[in-house]
């Protein structure tokens, strides 16, 4: 399979302590790569060295090294979703859902939209300024986007930090499953969490260990 993903010899220290060192890894095109570990061991350092937001970690990241796509610009084909969820609290979901979309120039009709916030448990908060909803909406907020009807071609990777937190178990056992569907349609996934994913797609990485 084609790798979306390349990293080479990526290193972080912090505090005299190396977190990790001479990391490499790649991730396929349909493959889902759950980084573990303790907490501090460096994982959302990582992620946010993977989608180019971080200058702490040292080494070569190349997105889409296989083909003609690396020279566009990762971010169009990349969902990224934080610990904290980018989340706009004076606008509503659907305006969030809105710019979201617009930041990587996707037009689907509303009624996709008005279906994904439906999915995960906000209808009737759609047009709520999202300061007014819990911590548990507004992280469905964010991953609303993640039930979107897209092709893997047009958003290839998603980055997820901790996507699980905050969510009850009907709506952690949903992401789960959608994460698994979007791997076996050929998109690929990191992800780090402290759930567990039954899937033959998944692969995990351990930070953390003794160097």
């Amino acid at each position: 399979m084609a790798r979306v993903l390349s990293a080479v010899g990526l290193d972080c220290e912090r505090d005299d302590r190396h977190l990790f060192r001479d990391l490499s890894f790649d991730v396929a095109s349909g493959e889902i790569l759950h980084l573990t570990g303790p907490n501090g061991s460096g994982k959302t350092t990582l992620l946010r060295r993977l989608v180019g937001i971080s200058s702490v970690v040292h080494g070569d990241v190349t997105w889409f090294p296989d083909s003609p796509e690396r020279t566009v610009e990762p971010c169009e084909k990349i969902w990224y979703i934080a610990h904290r969820p980018a989340v706009t609290l004076l606008q509503s979901p659907l305006e969030n859902m809105a710019y979201a979309l617009a930041l990587h120039g996707i037009q689907v009709p509303e009624s996709v939209v008005w279906d994904a916030l439906e999915t995960v448990g906000l209808r009737g908060f759609e047009d709520v300024p999202s300061h007014q909803l819990s911590a548990g909406q507004q992280r469905r907020v964010a991953l609303a986007r993640l039930y979107l009807p897209l092709e893997p071609d047009r958003v290839r990777a998603w980055v997820l930090d901790e996507p699980l937190t905050a969510l009850d178990i009907e709506a952690v056992d949903r992401l789960k499953a959608r994460i698994i569907d979007y791997a076996r349609a050929g998109g690929s996934v990191i992800m780090t969490s402290h759930h567990g994913l039954d899937s033959e797609t998944v692969r995990t990485l351990e930070l953390g260990a003794a160097l």
